[in-house]
């Protein structure tokens, strides 16, 4: 099969088309035919390894020293399963999925293996197989956080980084929920943001947030780079600060404030399948959509990384692996 190799910690140019051996699954396991995956931040971070320098060390204890041990990247997928394993009970052949695949990575690659109890659940209906690609990151992390951060009707919610693959699925739960949704993002993303919902809008580079005089019950910043004592000055009484990739930092200050104060800062968890089971009822209701900027072929993974390495990219960048 094929299968893009992730040789070692660099540029995109380190990801090689290969010819390797089709997996094949454990008793508990399904192999699945993947049709479509994506080009996420994380998985940026782990071929080129631009982490904050306290961090790289526990990295590469997880991932690898000098290269990443796991060679095939990909953290989302979109496929039908081929067979399954002796004691799988929940899914069947045929069956079309979309699946978190966590550190078990794969998705970069014709099939792969994943476990019946992983992030792993039918494909949405109304979606095709690129769409559905898209929700096993970005809608299962923004579902979470949102979930966790219980935002209410009417409530006022500013999501940081609104212009990402979570930050669109954000803004949608958002409203969902009933709330009042501000956006902040790159100027060229602000229209986009209006059409999936948004309320307001800010463009980050003309307008510091945290300095406008507004307040939030909810801040979300998807990716930890607002000012942290002044995004808990922009929230109001008792109101909650998510983020989606916090620092240490960040975790110890957030648990002095959530201790000390009426304020809480929460974090992201792992994903469940129920999770990704929720999402699908949501977009088969018509409630949440995939964003999609660009589309490439499995052959062209190197520049859908380069594509994602310059921060332009709105929503989803989605890599078609096969049909």
């Amino acid at each position: 099969m094929k299968a893009i190799v992730c040789t070692k910690y660099g540029p995109p140019d380190v990801l090689q088309l290969r010819e390797i051996e089709k997996p094949s699954p454990k008793d508990d396991e399904v192999l699945i035919r993947v049709h479509a995956t994506t080009v996420t931040a994380g998985d940026c971070g782990l071929r080129s390894l631009k982490f904050p320098l306290m961090s790289q060390p526990i990295v590469r204890l997880g991932f690898g020293f000098r290269g990443p041990r796991k060679k095939i990247l990909g953290q989302e997928l979109a496929g039908e399963i081929e067979s399954v394993g002796n004691s799988v009970k929940l899914f069947g052949r045929g069956d079309e999925v979309c699946a978190w695949t966590g550190f078990h990575l794969g998705g970069y690659a014709e099939y792969t293996c994943l476990r019946e109890g992983a992030v792993l659940a039918i494909k949405p209906a109304n979606m095709s197989y690129d769409e559905a690609a898209t929700l096993g990151v970005g809608g299962v992390e923004a579902w979470r956080l949102l979930r966790r951060g219980n935002v209410q009707s009417g409530e006022k919610v500013l999501i940081n980084g609104a212009g990402g693959s979570i930050g669109t699925f954000a803004v949608q739960i958002a409203k969902y929920y009933g709330a009042e949704v501000t956006g902040v993002e790159s100027i060229g993303k602000l229209d986009m943001l209006r059409s999936i919902g948004a309320d307001q809008v800010i463009d980050r580079i003309q307008t510091d947030f945290t300095r406008n005089g507004e307040t939030y019950d909810v801040i979300f910043d998807v990716v930890g780079k607002s000012p942290f004592s002044r995004s808990i000055r922009s929230l109001k009484r008792n109101g909650r600060y998510l983020l989606g990739n916090p620092r240490l930092s960040h975790m110890v200050r957030g648990a002095w404030v959530s201790r000390r104060t009426s304020k809480r800062v929460i974090f992201g968890g792992t994903g469940q399948a129920e999770d990704l089971a929720m999402l699908r009822e949501l977009v088969e209701a018509g409630r949440i959509r995939s964003v999609i900027d660009r589309r490439y072929p499995l052959e062209q993974m190197a520049e859908g990384h380069r594509y994602v390495d310059t921060g332009q990219k709105k929503g989803n960048v989605v890599i078609s692996v096969g049909t």
